[in-house]
């Protein structure tokens, strides 16, 4: 299928409000089995998650790398665009685990990627009652 046009998916940044401030193993691997199961919906709301937590830590690596193996699982789990989204996910996760132990901030190319996934997919999420978050 091809991919959706860039200049008409938009996607507001908002904040909210995540549960929990770290993800760990555990909750990387009940998430992993989401996407699989549940099809579009499931894999832009475990991305959701998966971002929130991400957003929420504080020059942690452990967490960093945590949300990098969640956002790899569920990677896994879905196909076309979607795949996107964990791949971007888990790059900018793996990037900012590094720059923590150098003192820095990840790359903007990191960032970017994550931005451009979000785009690339938010039509299709929004039409299962999705709307993705950065």
């Amino acid at each position: 299928t091809p991919a959706p046009e860039r200049t008409t998916a938009t996607a507001a940044p908002t904040a909210s409000a995540p549960a929990t401030t770290k993800a760990s193993p555990s909750n990387a691997a009940s998430k992993s089995a989401g996407p699989q199961a549940g099809g579009v919906k499931v894999a832009c709301e475990t991305f959701n998650s998966l971002y929130a937590g991400y957003k929420v830590i504080q020059n942690d690596s452990n967490a960093y790398e945590d949300i990098y193996l969640a956002a790899q699982d569920a990677k896994d789990t879905v196909s076309g665009n979607l795949v996107g989204l964990f791949a971007s996910l888990s790059v900018l996760a793996l990037d900012h685990s590094s720059a923590v132990d150098a003192g820095g901030q990840p790359g903007q190319e990191s960032k970017d990627a994550v931005r451009d996934a979000v785009f690339a997919n938010a039509n299709e999420c929004t039409a299962a009652g999705v709307t993705l978050r950065l």
